[in-house]
């Protein structure tokens, strides 16, 4: 059973903490007690998101960088660490997305794309490593569907988040003997953000994947945020390696949910 005062005093990075999903996450650990620090390329949606943290009564600090760049990386960590200390819950959410077909993708599309997703987490996990709280520290990488189902105009993603998947499977077998968990999360349609508002611009293409969930329904930020919260509780404390849909069953409807056909 969650105990309601777990995160009191905890401390929780975010990389992409400003927006979206990953904002959606600060704002729930920080409204269960815990210290937030949140990572983003914008200054002003930085200052935004301390904005709404403060106003659930959390300890918040805001750092400025790319996931893409080591550099502002770590001097996002190393400044959380001296701030609050270890890194008690690290969630790794920077994302890029456009829909494109394969063959008309630039090389460049394609490479930005990766170079966020997977290199981009990559450089926020292993940067993170030497901050984390051992044993105990929890990983959340943010996921997506098409990590494990092909879908048209979205070979970058797919090719993108399968490493994501992969890298969370890794890396909870070799730092799980230091007592840190690795999780991902797969989140469906959820309102709100901007992946969804490119892959279903109309309302006629988002009438069509709710008619294909078999919830019928989309998610909204919270959906996901109350999953990241009890991934990283004591509720989950032996649970680690899983990829977890968070998607009103739309893994269970196919190829092609959450993309234009080819």
């Amino acid at each position: 059973m969650l105990n309601q005062n777990e995160f009191l005093g905890k401390n929780v990075f975010v990389a992409g903490g400003t927006s979206g999903i990953n904002l959606g996450i600060a704002k729930a650990f920080a409204a269960a007690g815990a210290r937030v620090s949140v990572f983003s390329r914008s200054p002003e949606r930085v200052e935004n998101a301390l904005a709404s943290l403060r106003e659930l009564g959390a300890e918040a600090i805001g750092f400025t960088g790319d996931v893409r760049d080591t550099e502002s990386v770590e001097r996002a960590l190393a400044g959380t660490y001296e701030a609050f200390g270890s890194i008690d819950v690290l969630c790794s959410g920077a994302a890029g997305n456009f829909v494109a077909p394969a063959a008309g993708m630039s090389v460049n599309g394609f490479k930005s794309v990766v170079d966020i997703d997977l290199l981009g987490s990559f450089h926020v996990l292993r940067e993170a490593y030497q901050y984390l709280t051992k044993p105990g520290a929890s990983i959340i990488n943010i996921s997506a569907p098409q990590a494990s189902t092909a879908t048209p105009m979205q070979a970058h993603v797919c090719a993108a988040k399968a490493g994501v998947d992969m890298l969370t499977r890794v890396l909870a077998m070799e730092w799980g003997p230091e007592g840190i968990r690795v999780n991902s999360i797969v989140p469906g349609p959820i309102d709100g953000t901007e992946g969804m508002a490119r892959l279903t611009p109309t309302q006629e293409s988002r009438d069509a994947v709710i008619r294909n969930l078999p919830l019928r329904r989309y998610g909204d930020l919270n959906s996901v945020a109350k999953v990241a919260v009890m991934l990283s509780s004591s509720v989950c404390d032996y649970v680690t390696g899983v990829v977890l849909p968070v998607d009103g069953g739309a893994s269970l409807a196919g190829p092609g949910l959450f993309g234009p056909s080819a």
